[in-house]
């Protein structure tokens, strides 16, 4: 007996991953000219193109790690949407999502106490606020793209 699936709170959650993201591509639009424009006033503009080397080989050492959590949060995501779940079934996919979302929080806790932490330099805070805007676009996308992926094999 093949299994139903409703994706009905999975497609709402990915249309508001969605709107998350054009959120933050003008967040980052708008950071880096205000970077841009900092590291212009302190007499060293090239350091701007440098933070963003900078970030470009962090998002490209973080992106497989990434990619993997993604996939396995969307998995589980498209698991709970089965319909006819066991007592069992459900306790396994929630314990699997308080870890999910234990491991994001101690992501996002730890880029804001980074981001803190570190010196009050121009160049520092923007590969810091860079890497952090991109690494949730990066996990968005993923989880978005691997949903849907795995909503129309099953769907």
């Amino acid at each position: 007996m093949t299994k139903s699936f409703d994706f009905k709170r999975l497609r709402r959650l990915t249309i508001i991953y969605l709107v998350v993201q054009v959120f933050l591509i003008i967040l980052l639009v708008y950071m880096a000219i205000y970077f841009q424009a900092a590291l212009q006033a302190e007499g060293r503009p090239q350091r701007f193109l440098h933070s963003v080397v900078v970030t470009l080989v962090i998002q490209l050492a973080l992106f497989y790690p990434l990619n993997k959590f993604a996939g396995r949060e969307a998995e589980r995501e498209v698991d709970s949407c089965a319909s006819e779940l066991s007592v069992e079934e459900q306790k396994k996919l929630r314990s699997k999502r308080i870890i999910g979302d234990s491991i994001k929080t101690a992501i996002f806790i730890f880029f804001i106490t980074f981001t803190f932490k570190a010196p009050q330099d121009s160049f520092v805070l923007s590969v810091i606020f860079f890497s952090f805007i991109l690494t949730i676009l990066s996990y968005v996308q993923c989880y978005n793209f691997t949903a849907k992926r795995l909503m129309r094999e099953k769907g």
